[in-house]
């Protein structure tokens, strides 16, 4: 599987309350939600982002709560994958959980910028930054997770393997 999209940059710490505000978490409504992704952080996100487009970030990326919708709001809106030196352990699971592409490369995250067109191959873990030339190497998952994120998550992950039986 692979991306190609613009990078939207973004800094350490960044919460899942800045991911979704709380206050917006009255309706369990995915496309709803995804209208005030990272609004309060970058209120022209929403506005800009387009499919396949790439969201970069420092350390510690979706700390905070243990809410699955930051990951879901960010997979909603059409990111096509978050690169982070790292990410608060319990959005990585959820990540997962819903399919949403997640890959931890501290050089790429420090070194890509925001604007840059990059590529992104998940079978390899390879990150290509069109804009500048310059590759990276994160560590891919192993197929059984890839098959999570392939199939949008690990429910429907798990109805494509009783279909298969």
């Amino acid at each position: 599987m692979n991306i190609h999209g613009k990078v939207f940059k973004y800094p350490d710490n960044v919460d899942t309350d800045v991911i979704i505000p709380a206050r917006y978490l009255n309706t369990s409504d995915a496309a709803e939600l995804a209208a005030h992704c990272m609004e309060d952080i970058d209120s022209e996100f929403v506005k800009n982002v387009k499919k396949g487009d790439v969201m970069v970030a420092g350390w510690n990326f979706g700390c905070g709560s243990s809410r699955e919708h930051a990951p879901l709001v960010i997979k909603t809106c059409g990111t096509g994958c978050v690169i982070a030196k790292s990410f608060a352990r319990i959005f990585y699971r959820n990540a997962i959980n819903i399919g949403l592409p997640i890959l931890e490369c501290a050089e790429a995250a420090e070194e890509i910028s925001a604007g840059d067109e990059i590529k992104v191959d998940f079978d390899t873990g390879e990150i290509t930054d069109v804009t500048t030339g310059k590759s990276y190497k994160a560590q891919p998952f192993p197929p059984f997770i890839q098959n999570i994120i392939k199939c949008g998550g690990l429910l429907a992950s798990l109805k494509e393997a009783q279909t298969n039986e």
